[in-house]
């Protein structure tokens, strides 16, 4: 059949080869990006949670969908984090370290160059313990230094031309010595006591964040679970609605982020199986027409002594033909594509989370190449059973007379 009906053949074929294609590349590049995207979070504070103010009224759980869903407290009636908290805090047995945070904008001044730039107060005295960016130069901040900064090398190499160690960059008219520099990133982190002094709209008790790092990541739930308690009972909050701070784990947001891939690759695959049945839609539209075209053959061969089950044989083999062809085209296309669209995507420079799942690149295994191969030549055959079938009914005397 793919050789009499030589266009109609192929023009279904390539219905699968699409199907299968988009099947095959979707998945290989949501594999790929959720690989990559576990073993960065994996490795980057899996141990590590975050204290907010403000309270989502969605749940507790569920990381990165309460950070976008979350609806806080207004200003006036939002609490600040304090020492208080982190007195608390130091107190709970499986957490290891506890570092408090401001953050403001500010201006930046460097070699004639001015910027405004977010500027982040931390407390020295364990931030080197805790902190997840790697340095590429120097050292980070320690108990002791006053006028010290550590940046990001995007600010120091990309944003500033060339900021080396022991220079100085101005901050609100202050000089801080630059005494280390992150492999990534456009942050500055300069002690919180002089984060405090320079920077305006940061109280001089009072916290932007604060971040512990657990003892055993294992206990993560129920540490979180201790840390809400403990921080509602110094507050004075009875009910959870009256929450005015957010607890989040990197760990919840791992989760919420694999969900939301899982959904969206469920999706995308959806739209793919759309080209499949589009192509299933063709095969049996072909093979309908092959049984009308062959007909008289269909009857010469119940003739000499063919089987309804010889019939229906001959045409479902066709069918999964076709399958087999279009699976074959729909792995290689596939593939490609994979391939092409991870590898042009990690030669560019892409930005926030979309471009950073684009440059993980794609990951084609052997189980789904074999496993869109199988689904192809199923669906081929389940497309040409309905027509194979109305073939082996025929009967010899009036597909003899068919013309």
């Amino acid at each position: 059949m793919l050789t009499n009906s030589k266009l109609r053949s192929w023009l279904t074929i390539i219905g699968i080869i699409i199907g299968i294609g988009a099947v095959i590349a979707i998945m290989a590049i949501s594999e790929g990006a959720q690989v990559s995207l576990e073993a960065s979070l994996g490795g980057l504070g899996a141990d590590i949670m975050t204290i907010t103010p403000g309270y989502s009224t969605a749940s507790t759980r569920g990381g990165m969908r309460r950070l976008l869903e979350s609806t806080s407290l207004d200003d006036e009636d939002q609490e600040n984090l304090t020492k208080k908290d982190i007195t608390v805090l130091k107190s709970i047995g499986n957490i290891k370290y506890v570092v408090g945070r401001v953050t403001e904008s500010a201006d930046i001044d460097y070699d004639g160059k001015s910027i405004t730039r977010t500027v982040t107060g931390v407390e020295t005295e364990d931030w080197h313990n805790i902190v997840i960016d790697e340095l590429s130069q120097g050292r980070y901040l320690q108990k002791g230094d006053v006028n010290s900064v550590v940046i990001g090398d995007k600010l120091a190499n990309e944003i500033f031309d060339g900021i080396e160690l022991n220079r100085f960059i101005e901050i609100e008219g202050k000089q801080f010595k630059v005494i280390g520099i992150l492999t990534e990133g456009s942050d500055i982190y300069m002690p919180i006591d002089r984060a405090r002094d320079i920077l305006e709209d940061v109280g001089d008790e009072e916290f932007d964040s604060i971040n512990v790092q657990v003892s055993d990541p294992t206990m993560s739930e129920e540490t979180m679970e201790e840390i809400i308690d403990r921080l509602m009972m110094l507050r004075g909050i009875l009910k959870e609605d009256e929450r005015d701070f957010t607890v989040t784990s990197m760990q919840d947001v791992q989760a919420s982020i694999n969900e939301m891939m899982e959904t969206m690759t469920l999706f995308l695959s959806a739209i793919a199986a759309i080209s499949l049945l589009v192509g299933a839609v063709g095969i049996s539209n072909t093979m309908f027409t092959s049984v009308l075209e062959k007909t008289n053959e269909i009857g010469i061969m119940k003739a000499i002594g063919a089987k309804n089950k010889d019939i229906m044989r001959i045409f479902l083999f066709n069918s999964g033909m076709i399958g087999f062809v279009g699976g074959i085209g729909g792995v290689i296309v596939g593939s490609l594509a994979a391939m092409l669209i991870g590898g042009s995507s990690s030669g560019t420079a892409s930005r926030g989370v979309t471009g950073s799942l684009l440059n993980s690149g794609a990951i084609i295994t052997w189980e789904l190449i074999v496993g869109a191969f199988l689904f192809s030549i199923i669906i081929g055959m389940i497309a040409g059973a309905i027509p194979a079938y109305r073939a082996s009914r025929l009967k010899p005397v009036d597909a003899l007379r068919y013309e």
